[in-house]
C-alpha cells in the first residue's frame, strides 16, 4: 500500500500547479491591485496583457501603484488557487493510497488461516484543476491613448495598466461624469439618510454634496488646461481658475477664446459659477464684497450665503463640455 504513496509522494515534490483563469466574453482578464490600501479591480483585454503589457512593470487604473505583471492576480484568484492546490494535492494522495489497498487485496492468499483487508472510503478524487472563474464585465471600456492597451473599470481610471500613462482626456471625462452622478443621485441619498440618520444630517450631506459639484468642476476644468496647454510651455500657477486669464493664455496658444464656444449668457453664468466655487472654498459661502465685484452676480447682497442649485450644476456641466471638446479640437487641428 505504501509503495505507491512513496512514490506518489516523490512525484509531488517535483510538481508545480498551475490554475488556468477564465476570459469573459468580451475577451477580458481579471486583474486586482496589490497595494494594500487600494484593491482596486480592473479588467485587461488578454490580448493586449501578453502583447503590450510587460512583465516586470503593470500600473493599477486608480493609484498608479507599481509592480512586476506576476503580482495583478485577484484575491479571488488566490484562494481559488490554493484550494485547487489542496484539492489536487488531496486527490492524488488518496488515489495513490486507494491504489495501494487494493494492490494489498489481491496480493493476499484466500487460503490463509488469518487474511487481512485495506480499505480506503470514498471513490477515486480529481487531480486536474479547475480553472478560476471570470468576474462579471465591466461597464467602462478605455483605450490608452499612448499605447492603446484596452482595459476596463467600475467607476473612474486615470492611468494605463500597461504603460502608467495618464490621459487628459479620460480623466477630464470621468471628472464630469462624477459630478453628474452625484447630481442625479442626490435625492437617492437623501432618502436613505433620512430614514437611517434623520433629516438634519440628510439635508447637510446633500447640501454639501451639491456644493463639492462645483468645486469639482472647477479642479476639473484646471487640471484639464493644463494638461492640453503642456506642449505650449508652462502656464501661471492656477491660471486656468481665472476665466478670462484662461482664455487670454488660450488665444495666444491656438487663437481662439472661449466665447468661440459659449455665448454671453453662458460666459457670464460661468464667471459667477466659478466665483461661487470661491466664496465656497475661502470664506464657507459667505457673499463679500470681493465676490459682487469678480461675479457680477445681482442675486445676493453682502452677508448672505449663496445656494447652490441643480440648474448651477446643469448649466457648469453643460459650460465644462463645450470649452472641453473646444479646446480638444483646438489643439488637434494645431498638432495636425
Amino acid at each position: 500500500m505504501f509503495k505507491d504513496l512513496l512514490k506518489e509522494m516523490e512525484k509531488l515534490k517535483k510538481t508545480s500547479f498551475s490554475v488556468p483563469i477564465e476570459i469573459d466574453e468580451k475577451g477580458y482578464l481579471d486583474r486586482q491591485c496589490p497595494s494594500e490600501e487600494c484593491l482596486f479591480q480592473f479588467k485587461v483585454n488578454q490580448d493586449d496583457w501578453s502583447e503590450i503589457c510587460k512583465d516586470e512593470a503593470i500600473w493599477c487604473p486608480l493609484c498608479r501603484h507599481e509592480a512586476p505583471s506576476d503580482h495583478w492576480y485577484t484575491l479571488e484568484h488566490i484562494e481559488h488557487g490554493k484550494s485547487e492546490a489542496m484539492a489536487v494535492l488531496e486527490g492524488r494522495i488518496h488515489n495513490a493510497m486507494k491504489s495501494g489497498a487494493q494492490k494489498f487485496n489481491r496480493s493476499q492468499s484466500k487460503n490463509s488461516f488469518i487474511s487481512m483487508s485495506l480499505e480506503v472510503k470514498g471513490g477515486k478524487k480529481r487531480t486536474h484543476v479547475i480553472p478560476a472563474r471570470a468576474a462579471e464585465e465591466m461597464q467602462l471600456d478605455i483605450q490608452c491613448e499612448a499605447c492603446m492597451t484596452r482595459f476596463a473599470v467600475i467607476g473612474s481610471a486615470y492611468f494605463c495598466p500597461a504603460c502608467g500613462h495618464n490621459s487628459v482626456l479620460q480623466t477630464y471625462s470621468d471628472s464630469l461624469r462624477k459630478i453628474r452622478a452625484k447630481k442625479n443621485n442626490v435625492e437617492t441619498v437623501r432618502e436613505a439618510l433620512t430614514s437611517s440618520v434623520g433629516k438634519d444630517d440628510a439635508e447637510l450631506t446633500c447640501r454639501s454634496l451639491i456644493e463639492t459639484c462645483i468645486s469639482d468642476g472647477v479642479v476639473a476644468f484646471q487640471k484639464y488646461c493644463e494638461g492640453l496647454y503642456a506642449p505650449f510651455g508652462p502656464a501661471p500657477r492656477n491660471a486656468f481658475q481665472r476665466l478670462k486669464h484662461g482664455s487670454d493664455l488660450w488665444f495666444k496658444a491656438v487663437q481662439k477664446k472661449y466665447d468661440d464656444w459659449l455665448s454671453p449668457d453662458e460666459l457670464l453664468g460661468l464667471a459667477v459659477l466659478f466665483q461661487k466655487r470661491h466664496i465656497l472654498a475661502h470664506n464657507e459661502g459667505i457673499v463679500d464684497a470681493d465676490y459682487l465685484k469678480k461675479s457680477g452676480d445681482t442675486v445676493y447682497r453682502e452677508g448672505q450665503r449663496i445656494v447652490v442649485s441643480e440648474r448651477d450644476i446643469n448649466d457648469l456641466l453643460s459650460a465644462l463640455d463645450k470649452l472641453g471638446n473646444g479646446l480638444k479640437a483646438a489643439c488637434q487641428s494645431i498638432e495636425d
